[in-house]
């Protein structure tokens, strides 16, 4: 790993069953590789289950429950989709809570494809361009958002894409705007490194 521009950047992934399965291990790969630390967070402590497209995936340990996680902790956070993992996830509202305080500080988030719903549910599309899955534009415009048919799209600290299709774009902008987040605040993330993310 000779590219590691993201050393000890700390990252919540926030799933429940039914994520679309390359859209989290694509992303966490290229993360892992810069240097990141990936932790998931869900409703409940165990397993959660991805899928690749209809078809049932593999089961990842959650590392923390919304309620035990701190956004303090955490640098950054990335909302893979899946219609079943998105359509639960924007109604969680430690999910939506967690979400809000990651914005208010201004760090970084990164959603694909049904991942924007909870975007839209925690009144983060306000105001804001962003992408989505094609069936998700009414609820994001219902929710004060631009929504625009592009395979990546940057607004600040948002990072948007909108189908499994846009992964390498996606990857390139959300580790430029995570490695952002590394220069804007030296030293942070650097110094959890050892420590890791309570829970």
């Amino acid at each position: 790993m000779d590219n590691q521009t993201l050393p000890g950047l700390h990252v919540a992934v926030l799933l429940t069953d039914g994520f679309e399965q390359v859209e989290f291990t694509e992303p966490r790969s290229v993360l892992e590789q810069h240097g990141a630390i990936i932790k998931i967070i869900s409703s409940a402590r165990g397993k959660v289950k991805g899928v690749h497209h209809d078809q049932p995936g593999d089961e990842f340990t959650v590392d923390a429950t919304f309620d035990e996680a701190d956004p303090m902790d955490f640098d950054a956070v990335l909302l893979p989709g899946g219609k079943e993992n998105g359509g639960r996830i924007r109604d969680i509202a430690q999910a939506q809570h967690f979400l809000r305080h990651i914005d208010e500080a201004g760090k970084p988030i990164a959603a694909i494809c049904h991942g924007s719903w909870l975007l839209a549910s925690a009144g983060l599309a306000q105001g804001r361009t962003l992408t989505s899955w094609p069936s998700l534009q009414e609820d994001i415009r219902g929710a004060g958002g631009n929504w625009v048919d592009q395979e990546v799209v940057v607004d600040g600290n948002l990072v948007t894409s909108r189908k499994p299709d846009d992964i390498p774009a996606f990857n390139q902008k959300l580790v430029e705007v995570f490695s952002w987040r590394m220069n804007a605040s030296p030293g942070a993330a650097a110094e959890r490194a050892s420590a890791g993310p309570s829970s």
